[in-house]
């Protein structure tokens, strides 16, 4: 067999359908355009938004404002006041906060604050601590642990 001697097998290739090409042809006259209009001629149509001279629904609408960062990490805020129910000298992490219904998720960061005083010591490990939140926790010798956030 031969390069030359392939074909496509039987009714694998559909023949392109030639309209207007007079009236013995398929789709003769006005070849399935209608008759008359701007559709019927050649070069017709409008453009994709054109509504009729409407105003079209791009203009109705109000321009969107700005845009959202995709690469903002949003920290799950932890103030002191809720860490009072911890136990003194137990350690509080994401898993111990999202399993006292603190966070939501062990995976998301967690920024501690300062409102509300520490009566005992803690050791907090979280991803950010404000300077008050640090100050607190270590004035009631307790201990800070930064975590790396991946």
């Amino acid at each position: 067999m031969e390069l030359h001697e392939l074909r496509s097998p039987k009714g694998a290739n559909k023949a392109r359908k030639r309209v207007a090409r007079g009236t013995a042809g398929r789709g003769g006259k006005t070849a399935g355009r209608g008759t008359k209009g701007q559709n019927s001629r050649s070069g017709g149509g409008v453009r994709p938004y054109f509504e009729g001279g409407q105003l079209p629904l791009v203009r109705r609408l109000p321009h969107k404002r700005g845009f959202t960062n995709i690469f903002q990490l949003r920290y799950s805020v932890v103030n002191l006041d809720r860490l009072s129910g911890f136990r003194k000298n137990s350690k509080v992490d994401p898993e111990a906060l999202a399993e006292a219904g603190i966070i939501k998720s062990a995976g998301e960061p967690i920024k501690v604050l300062g409102r509300g005083e520490l009566k005992h010591a803690l050791t907090v490990s979280a991803h950010k601590f404000s300077a008050s939140a640090r100050e607190k926790i270590e004035a009631a010798g307790g201990q800070v642990v930064e975590l790396e956030y991946a």
